[in-house]
């Protein structure tokens, strides 16, 4: 059976991102139980913001296509994103609108109704970057009626949550991870129609 390929994608840019540290253990996680992983880092699919104007004149812009296209030929999502006020930071909530301009047949955002997806965050907060989560979840499931694994990766503390060499420093967090990880694959060795 063929490895299931699993997108990775860090919702922040900024160098030595808590997102991105976290990104990379998941990235690892999945590669060790043996996921086809593609890490995808949204520097290399700059993208204006959304514009209804913009699109009307020049079409969706090519990196969304290409990102489109990942999506469709991935089995799984895994987005680690950071909590701005409590909400989704613009360049994760950009990334997914363009990317849902693109429509099959039935009016559906194409890219987010076949891959399974599963959240992530670490905050310097207490939360752990929660309600972000929530609002990424609502908008995926609510918006796209995209399919989102209830479990998710909430790093609180993220200031003392990783050592110098990017590793955790507390066994819960990387419990966290190995579950969320168990979780999307063992999902996605169910069939959507079996589930």
């Amino acid at each position: 059976m063929a490895s299931a390929r699993v997108l990775v994608i860090p919702g922040s840019n900024r160098t030595g991102s808590f997102n991105r540290r976290l990104a990379a253990l998941v990235a690892r996680e999945l590669r060790a139980r043996g996921a086809d992983v593609v890490e995808v880092d949204l520097r290399d699919y700059a993208l204006p913001l959304y514009d209804g104007d913009l699109e009307a004149q020049h079409g969706v812009p090519e990196p969304a296509r290409r990102l489109h296209a990942m999506f469709r030929e991935s089995a799984a999502v895994f987005i680690v994103t950071p909590e701005y006020n409590a909400g989704i930071p613009p360049l994760t909530k950009n990334t997914i609108d363009w990317i849902s301009r693109m429509r099959d047949d039935g009016g559906i955002p194409a890219a987010f109704g076949g891959p399974l997806f599963a959240l992530g965050s670490a905050s310097p907060g207490g939360l752990g970057g929660y309600r972000g989560l929530m609002a990424l979840r609502q908008s995926l499931e609510l918006g796209l009626n995209a399919r989102v694994i209830p479990q998710m990766v909430s790093v609180s503390r993220a200031g003392d949550a990783f050592d110098a060499s990017g590793e955790f420093t507390s066994p819960a967090h990387v419990q966290s991870v190995e579950r969320t990880v168990a979780a999307l694959l063992d999902a996605v060795a169910v069939p959507a129609a079996a589930s």
